[in-house]
């Protein structure tokens, strides 16, 4: 693949929601079919955000994180889905992926004293109908990053759907959708090198000490967290949705255990990392 010096000239769109900045590139498109089709992916955004975010106090994931013990919940098709693709994540990853961890998280991000709280609860996804079971009480599910990725994927099913034959999507600066023929260059820096890769038809997320810090969580306490992991792993897949599953999982893992991690059947088309040794393509 030819990586091309500069991205493609384009229309550009932003948009704030999931506490993160979206953007939409079209190139080669008319202003008032780029505009519309923008649009359409606000409606798409502010819809997921409803639905997913924890922070939102009737959305879906607020609702399924106040359940009592017995409880069903019926939930819309869209967060069923992003529920399915979690917990396929958490049988792929061995458990390193868990969106169940928000209390957790929460505690690392407030840097509140003492240990974090105890993870605890079951929580059962039904994988027919769009409803969640509460068995014991006490999980907190944070889509975070999966939640972006999925609105990601969402957004590029419409756009495939208006017959969008170009465009790139990004959330924040470290996740990016490139759908079309075109190579979109893309520099991955690391803390003392660089190294540049063309993204087509695939997308892209990063993780790092320095883009999340100490969001990062292990599901076996923080004691599990390996004493030499990378400093940052970017990981290109099919779909957003996975890159930001792999690229969150990867950090929990010694640089030297990566390679060996992986399978075939992940859905990964590769996977740079910055470790001790410098910049390493570990896949693909």
């Amino acid at each position: 693949m030819q990586i091309p010096d500069k991205i493609p000239e384009a229309v550009v769109f932003t948009y704030e929601a999931m506490n993160t900045t979206f953007s939409m590139r079209f190139p080669g498109m008319e202003q008032n079919a780029a505009s519309g089709l923008a649009r359409e992916c606000y409606e798409i955004l502010d819809r997921l955000e409803a639905l997913l975010s924890r922070f939102v106090a009737d959305s879906d994931v607020s609702r399924i994180n106040a359940m009592e013990a017995g409880q069903t919940l019926h939930i819309t098709e869209e967060t069923h889905a992003c529920l399915l693709v979690a917990l396929r994540a958490y049988e792929q990853t061995g458990g390193l992926f868990d969106v169940t961890l928000g209390s957790s998280i929460e505690h690392l991000k407030s840097q509140a004293e003492g240990e974090a709280p105890a993870v605890r609860g079951r929580l059962m996804v039904h994988p027919d109908v769009a409803a969640v079971t509460c068995e014991e009480p006490g999980r907190m599910i944070d889509l975070g990053g999966i939640g972006k990725g999925f609105a990601l994927d969402r957004m590029k099913h419409m756009l495939a759907e208006w017959d969008a034959p170009e465009f790139m999507l990004t959330a924040g600066a470290s996740s990016m959708l490139a759908h079309g023929a075109l190579v979109w260059p893309v520099d991955l820096a690391g803390t003392t090198e660089r190294t540049k890769i063309g993204l087509q038809n695939a997308a892209l997320s990063a993780s790092g000490t320095i883009i999340q810090g100490s969001h990062i969580v292990h599901p076996a306490g923080p004691e599990a967290m390996p004493e030499s992991p990378c400093e940052h792993v970017w990981v290109t897949a099919e779909t957003a949705a996975l890159a930001e599953v792999w690229s969150t999982a990867l950090m929990l893992l010694p640089a030297d255990e990566i390679t060996d991690f992986l399978q075939p059947d992940d859905g990964l088309l590769s996977v740079h990392a910055d470790c001790a040794g410098g910049m390493r393509k570990l896949w693909g």
